[in-house]
């Protein structure tokens, strides 16, 4: 199963409100970020449905359904292009963001660990730092879910009695990273 939603992001210099798209791989807890744009429409999100459905790393045959919630943003394209992937879409009842209780938790763990804490100054400026944080989220960030490990570790566990162990900042600081030293 994916689940899916939207969050927006208030820009620092244009005052413009930028839209993130997520997509998140509920068992594994792999999230993508598929896009950023100033205007979320019914074929900009489509496309980049159909761009994450093209991803050959990911499967997504294996996908049966899509979890997302009644936005606009989401057309009869967008339920297309799932459905000729063989991913059905289901829709969330009206007002109740807890039945997407996965992307909804991404979006607070992305407010509250990023975009809360940083200005942003433009669409590419948030694509990047998006970018940044889902490769922390996916290969370094500890889950309670997964027994402590990331979705697709991108190191090996250092045991922290045993090794020195050094700090490696992400994103200037905001977020730290920490693996064995040589």
């Amino acid at each position: 199963m994916l689940a899916t939603g939207f969050f927006h992001v208030d820009c620092a210099v244009t005052l413009q409100r930028l839209y993130c798209l997520s997509v998140m791989q509920i068992s594994s807890r792999y999230v993508h970020i598929p896009g950023v744009t100033a205007s979320p429409d019914g074929p900009w999100t489509t496309q980049q449905i159909r761009n994450l459905l093209m991803d050959p790393g990911d499967r997504a045959a294996d996908f049966r359904f899509l979890v997302r919630d009644r936005a606009g943003q989401f057309s009869a394209s967008s339920g297309a292009a799932l459905a000729g992937a063989g991913t059905e879409a289901v829709k969330i009842p009206p007002r109740s963001p807890r039945a997407n209780a996965y992307a909804e938790r991404f979006v607070l763990t992305a407010r509250t660990e990023v975009t809360d804490r940083m200005l942003i100054f433009s669409a590419g400026h948030l694509r990047t730092v998006m970018a940044q944080h889902a490769r922390h989220y996916n290969g370094r960030r500890p889950h309670r879910a997964l027994q402590l490990q990331p979705p697709r570790p991108d190191h090996l566990v250092a045991d922290l009695s045993q090794e020195q162990i050094k700090r490696q900042p992400v994103l200037g600081g905001l977020i730290n990273e920490y693996e064995r030293v040589a």
